[in-house]
């Protein structure tokens, strides 16, 4: 049974998410805004968050950095009535794992709160299999049928990110943020020359491929 943490100021909105995600066999806290959430992290263990942006007190781009700040790497599913791509940019920049606009189709929200926790697993156990393709965190290690690869650290994070979350597109800033760190000087086009790199090492891999979206970054998705 995961636990899932609803920040929401909207009372009837936020009971509605809970109950059903109770009925979906999920335990659900509630918090109306962002301090009430960061209280309840520090006191419960948590899966997963499902947070509004605006909130009362402390609105939803604030809190989220303040759990990242905090060391809290729970997924956040950031759920809101702003829908230009500037306010998406701006949620997933400030540590958001996924996004929707409201109004919200509640099996969709079931999906993409199951989709965050499956991926939240794996980060766990810090092994993705694609197809009969092995990546293992702790080696940088990539096996297929008997062949075995140790990549540079920054290839192995770059594809074991993209890999983690299939058919998600992944920002440059978004990637440079998680494997190059906040504070980086680099330029965020490094991760063109290592998207280039790691194409042409799995070139002949049945399983995978990483895709570039234009104008907005990449994507790993399986091979038909």
């Amino acid at each position: 049974m995961f636990d899932v943490l609803v920040v929401e100021d909207d009372k009837e909105l936020r009971h509605l998410f809970c109950t059903i995600l109770r009925k979906n066999g999920y335990t659900c806290l509630e918090a109306e805004n962002g301090n009430i959430a960061l209280d309840i992290l520090q006191n419960n263990y948590i899966d997963l968050i499902i947070s509004d942006i605006m909130m009362p007190v402390m609105d939803g781009y604030s809190f989220i950095q303040a759990i990242r700040n905090a060391k809290f790497d729970q997924p956040v599913l950031m759920i809101t009535a702003k829908d230009t791509f500037y306010d998406m940019e701006k949620g997933f920049h400030s540590g958001a794992d996924d996004y929707m606009v409201k109004p919200i189709n509640i099996n969709e929200m079931l999906l993409r709160a199951g989709a965050l926790l499956k991926r939240a697993q794996i980060n766990n156990e810090k092994k993705i299999l694609l197809g009969n393709t092995l990546l293992e965190y702790d080696s940088f290690t990539i096996s297929h049928e008997g062949k075995e690869e140790t990549l540079p650290q920054k290839e192995f994070l770059l594809l074991f990110k993209l890999a983690s979350t299939l058919n998600r597109i992944f920002t440059r800033q978004q990637l440079m943020d998680e494997i190059w760190g906040l504070d980086t000087e680099t330029d965020p086009r490094t991760i063109d020359v290592h998207i280039g790199r790691l194409r042409e090492r799995f070139r002949e891999n049945p399983d995978f491929e990483i895709i570039t979206v234009r104008g907005l970054g990449y994507k790993a998705v399986k091979k038909v």
